[in-house]
């Protein structure tokens, strides 16, 4: 069997320290890419607006400013992804096998394309239905008027959601890999799931029948593809604790 990168236990405090490091080492990515972002805050302003198809506006003098540091910001969240995600697995390097430390970069590579596919399916999909279906109460005495804070909030709160349960099969292969999750497990607890992803989509949706639905429907479908991955992850830790 390989053996992993630290012959001895590390020490709690040097635990510690190790974590304080990444967590440094995000701050400066997404602060950096925050920075590059802010030069093209406008344009991406207009993109996160764009499934929006009136005019926003802002009611305070500041809070034009504050919108372009949170667009700012949401966007080197989004660029600096990669780095976070490969501090992340960094730090948990050292429990891994020396065969297993390889894929770091492929798990990364994966973990990003999945957030970004979760996230562009909330922007194309999830937010314009919810959208349609809040400014359908628009009537002759019922003007909407909607502030662009509120708003960005609104979309970028869908956006990070879908992207992190777009990571869902990702996880489960790395718990199932080390022994913390089992196919079997989630297939017993399918039933107990399919009320929560439906109770989860109640809550962070609009309440409508619709947008509920489209958050639901790619849950339940990625929680099936999660007990796939988690098979194979289980399978190939099995061969190896038995070479």
């Amino acid at each position: 069997m390989a053996k992993v990168r630290d012959e001895k236990r590390m020490p709690f405090l040097d635990h510690l320290e190790e974590l304080r490091w990444r967590l440094i080492k995000c701050l400066v990515a997404i602060t950096l890419a925050s920075l590059g972002c802010y030069a093209v805050s406008g344009r991406l302003l207009a993109f996160l607006t764009r499934p929006y198809p009136k005019q926003l506006v802002f009611l305070s003098p500041a809070e034009g400013f504050m919108v372009t540091l949170k667009v700012s910001l949401f966007g080197g969240l989004v660029l600096a992804l990669p780095v976070v995600l490969y501090q992340v697995w960094q730090f948990v390097a050292p429990g891994l096998l020396e065969k297993e430390r390889k894929y770091v970069p492929l798990v990364v590579i994966t973990a990003t394309v999945s957030f970004l596919l979760g996230a562009m399916f909330a922007y194309w999909l999830m937010i314009p239905l919810c959208l349609r279906f809040f400014l359908g109460f628009e009537s002759p005495t019922l003007v909407a008027t909607i502030r662009v804070n509120e708003y960005l909030g609104f979309v970028t709160n869908m956006m990070l959601v879908s992207g992190v349960v777009f990571e869902m099969p990702l996880l489960s292969f790395f718990l199932a890999r080390i022994g913390l999750l089992t196919p079997r497990f989630l297939r017993a607890k399918r039933p107990y799931s399919v009320v929560a992803i439906l109770t989860l989509a109640a809550i962070l949706t609009p309440p409508d029948v619709a947008s509920q639905i489209l958050l639901a429907a790619p849950m339940l479908a990625l929680y099936e593809v999660s007990i796939l991955v988690a098979e194979v992850a289980t399978r190939a830790r099995r061969r190896r604790e038995g070479a």
